[in-house]
C-alpha cells in the first residue's frame, strides 16, 4: 500500500511546478528561524539554514501551528515557503559539536527569526515538495554563511543544557510548556536535546514523525486510564482543499486513517487506510508520516477531554490539493477537533452524518476501513467492557 500511495504522491508532485525565489550567490536575509536536515546518503547527510531574502520578522513562513487558526489559504503558505532559500553542506550526524553544526542550533534554539548572510557555490535553484516535509525554495551547496547572535527560546536552552535529560522526557516537557510542536521539532533535528552522549543529527522528516509518535505514546498512556467516551462523536472540519471526519467511538482506543484522492491529476479515486487496534501497531505505517501525525492530534484532545476512545478518522482530497507535509494533517485535525461535536448513538447513525459531507459514497470508506468495516457489521469484541 505505501508504494501504491507513495507512487501517486510522486506522479502528483512531478506535476506540480512552482516559482521559487531568485537569488545569487550572496544572500542576506533572515531565517524565521529555519533548519533543513536532509536524509539521503545517511549517516552523512545534507544539513543547513533556510533563509528568506527578506529582513526582519519572517517567523510566519515556519510556523505551520499559525495557519490553519489564521485561514492562510494553500497559496499563501506556498508563497511563504518558495521563499525559504536552503542552503546545504554534508556532516555527519555524530558530528554536533562542530562550528557548521552549532551555527545551526543557535538557528533552531532561537527565540525568533534573527538576521544572516549566506555564500553558495552557484545560485540556488529549484524547489522540493513532499507529503512528508513542508515545501522550501531553491537549494545550493552553502560555502559560508553567518547567523547574528540572538536570544535562545528559554524552555529550549533548559533542555539543550539538560545533558541527561532523554530526548522523549524533553519532549513532553516541551509540550507541558506549550512549545509549538514545530520548535520542538527542529531542536531534535539538530541535535540539541536527548542524552548528550547520544545527540546526533536528525533528518528532518523521521524528527517530524518521532515527535509525533513520542508525544502519542505518552499521550496514550495517560487516555488508557480515563473513562471511556458514552457515545459517538463526530467532527468535520474543511480546509487546504481538503475534508476531514472525526469519528470517536464509546470503545477503548483504537485508531484507523482513511484517506481519499479524489480527481487530483485526472478522474483517479484513490483510498489509503491504515490501522491499529487497542494492542498497537507493529512496524512502519503502509500510509506513512500522516497516520502518526493524526494519531498525536486525536489523542491530543482526548487527553484534553479526559476521555478515552476509539478514532476513525476519514480524509478526502479533492483537486487542487498539493502535498505540504504530514502538518497538514496534523494542524486540521487539531482544528477538527476544537469544533463542536455531533453526537450519534451508533455508528450508522454517525456514519450516515458523516456520508452527507463527503463526495465518496460512505460505503467505500467501510470497505477498505478493516476497523471501520470490522465495528460496522459487529464483529468487534466489546472493547468497552475489555477497558
Amino acid at each position: 500500500m505505501l508504494r501504491g500511495k507513495g507512487h501517486y504522491l510522486k506522479q502528483l508532485t512531478a506535476q506540480t511546478h512552482i516559482q521559487s525565489a531568485e537569488v545569487g550567490t550572496e544572500l542576506e536575509g533572515s531565517t524565521p528561524p529555519s533548519v533543513f536536515i536532509g536524509s539521503w546518503n545517511y549517516p552523512k547527510v545534507w544539513a543547513g539554514p533556510m533563509m528568506t531574502p527578506c529582513h526582519g520578522d519572517t517567523a510566519i513562513y515556519d510556523s505551520p501551528e499559525q495557519w490553519i487558526p489564521e485561514h492562510v489559504g494553500q497559496e499563501r503558505i506556498i508563497g511563504y515557503r518558495v521563499n525559504l532559500v536552503r542552503g546545504k553542506k554534508a556532516a555527519e550526524v555524530t558530528d554536533v559539536e562542530n562550528r557548521f553544526v552549532e551555527k545551526l542550533q543557535e538557528i533552531a534554539l532561537s527565540a525568533g527569526s534573527i538576521d544572516g548572510e549566506a555564500s553558495f557555490t552557484h545560485e540556488p535553484r529549484g524547489f522540493s515538495i513532499s507529503d512528508e516535509h513542508m515545501p522550501h525554495g531553491p537549494s545550493a551547496v552553502i560555502e559560508d554563511f553567518r547567523v547574528d547572535g540572538g536570544r535562545w527560546d528559554g524552555s529550549l536552552e533548559k533542555v539543550y543544557y539538560d545533558g541527561d535529560l532523554k530526548a522523549a522526557d524533553a519532549m513532553m516537557e516541551l509540550y507541558g510548556e506549550d512549545v509549538p510542536f514545530s520548535r520542538m521539532q527542529k531542536a531534535l533535528s539538530v541535535g540539541a536535546m536527548g542524552d548528550e552522549r547520544k545527540r546526533r543529527l536528525v533528518p528532518t522528516r523521521w524528527s517530524i514523525t518521532a515527535c509525533d509518535t513520542t508525544l502519542a505514546n505518552r499521550l496514550l498512556a495517560e487516555v488508557r486510564h480515563m473513562d471511556v467516551l458514552d457515545c459517538h462523536q463526530v467532527y468535520e472540519f474543511d480546509s487546504l482543499n481538503n475534508h476531514y471526519a472525526v469519528i470517536l467511538t464509546p470503545t477503548a482506543w483504537q485508531y484507523e486513517w482513511t484517506e481519499a484522492f479524489l480527481h487530483i491529476i485526472g478522474n483517479e479515486e484513490l483510498i489509503f487506510s491504515d490501522h491499529e487496534t487497542n494492542l498497537g501497531k507493529k512496524g512502519y505505517s503502509s500510509v506513512g508520516g500522516c497516520y502518526y501525525s493524526c494519531k498525536f492530534a486525536v489523542l491530543e484532545a482526548l487527553a484534553r477531554m479526559g476521555r478515552q476512545a476509539g478514532a476513525i478518522v476519514l480524509r478526502e482530497a479533492y483537486r487542487g490539493y498539493v502535498p505540504l507535509g504530514v502538518f497538514n494533517v496534523r494542524e486540521n485535525v487539531r482544528a477538527a477537533l476544537t469544533q463542536p461535536p455531533t453526537e450519534f448513538e451508533s455508528l450508522p447513525e454517525a456514519l450516515t452524518h458523516v456520508g452527507g459531507g463527503m463526495r465518496l459514497p460512505i460505503e467505500k470508506f467501510i470497505a477498505e476501513g478493516r476497523l471501520l468495516k470490522d465495528l460496522y457489521l459487529g464483529r468487534q469484541s466489546n472493547l468497552k467492557d475489555f477497558s
